[in-house]
Order: structure tokens, then C-alpha cells, then sequence
């Protein structure tokens, strides 16, 4: 039985593939299963902000602010549903099952500092794109990598 003020996810949340202009892409790894993936997070509450759920898991993952104006925040457009994993689903409501996932990528300069947040993530590594899509546990994740072509403008070589 469950208590009745007991506060689910909701399951609706965002996918953030942070990037350079060079195109490597920051892939964190998650404490409770040691997996790398970039920026993800569930809204707070139904009525958010898909932009406002991006920039606040963001700061709180890695302590960059997205509305720096030397970064630029993308919505693509873009939504996955996928089933929540049985692993994670005591943490939504019993008759949750899917997830719908909004995708934003973030344009960052080069070298910008990241502060990992450490109940939530151990280590961090800058990837070249393909080589960073190939490292992520989430397909929906290395699928989101793999269009940055589509979103960002191509490095000069």
C-alpha cells in the first residue's frame, strides 16, 4: 500500500546533449548504476516548463547555467516514450509505465567548468560525438547524439 502523501515522478522529463562548437559532447556517469549518459531529469511538477525542466536539471547536474549567453540552449523538437525500466518504476505512480522524454542540446565554449552533482553522478568525460553515442547506456540517448548533426552546425576541421 502506498502512503498517501507519498510525491511520484512524473513521467515526463528531459534528455540535455551538452556540447562544444567542436562537437564533443559531455557524457556524465550516474551513480546508481555506473552508466554514462548526459543531462536527463523529470519535471517538478505537471505544469513545467520543458526549457525551464532543462535549465534547472542542468545547473543541478553540472553546474552550468544555461542561460549564460555564451551558451545557447536548443529545444529540438523532439520527444521519446519509451517503458521506464522495472528497476526505476517504485519511483512513479502504480499505474505509470512510459516515460515521454523532450530532447534540447546545449552549446557550450569550450573548457567550461562542470561541478558534478556527487549523489547523482561520479564522473564526467568530454567524447567526440560518435565515440559518445557509442558510450551511452540509453539508445534513446546515443540516437539523441547522433542527430547533433541535424541541430548544430557542422566544426570547421
Amino acid at each position: 500500500m502506498t502512503s498517501p502523501d507519498r510525491c511520484f515522478k512524473i513521467p515526463q522529463s528531459v534528455l540535455v546533449v551538452i556540447h562544444t562548437p567542436a562537437w564533443e559532447v559531455l557524457l556524465i556517469r550516474r551513480t546508481d548504476a555506473g552508466t554514462w549518459q548526459s543531462v536527463t531529469g523529470s519535471k517538478d511538477f505537471e505544469t513545467e516548463h520543458w526549457r525551464d525542466t532543462a535549465v534547472r536539471e542542468v545547473l543541478e547536474e553540472t553546474g552550468i547555467d544555461a542561460r549564460r549567453p555564451d551558451c545557447q540552449l536548443q529545444d529540438w523538437q523532439l520527444e521519446n516514450v519509451y517503458d521506464i525500466y522495472p528497476a526505476w518504476r517504485w519511483r512513479y505512480a502504480p499505474e505509470v509505465s512510459r516515460n515521454t522524454e523532450r530532447v534540447f542540446g546545449l552549446c557550450v565554449p569550450q573548457g567550461t567548468p562542470i561541478t558534478l552533482n556527487p549523489a547523482e553522478h561520479t564522473a564526467l568525460q568530454w567524447l567526440p560525438w560518435q565515440q559518445a553515442a557509442d558510450a551511452c547506456f540509453s539508445p534513446s540517448n546515443a540516437e539523441a547524439i547522433l542527430m547533433l548533426s541535424r541541430f548544430s552546425a557542422k566544426p570547421s576541421t
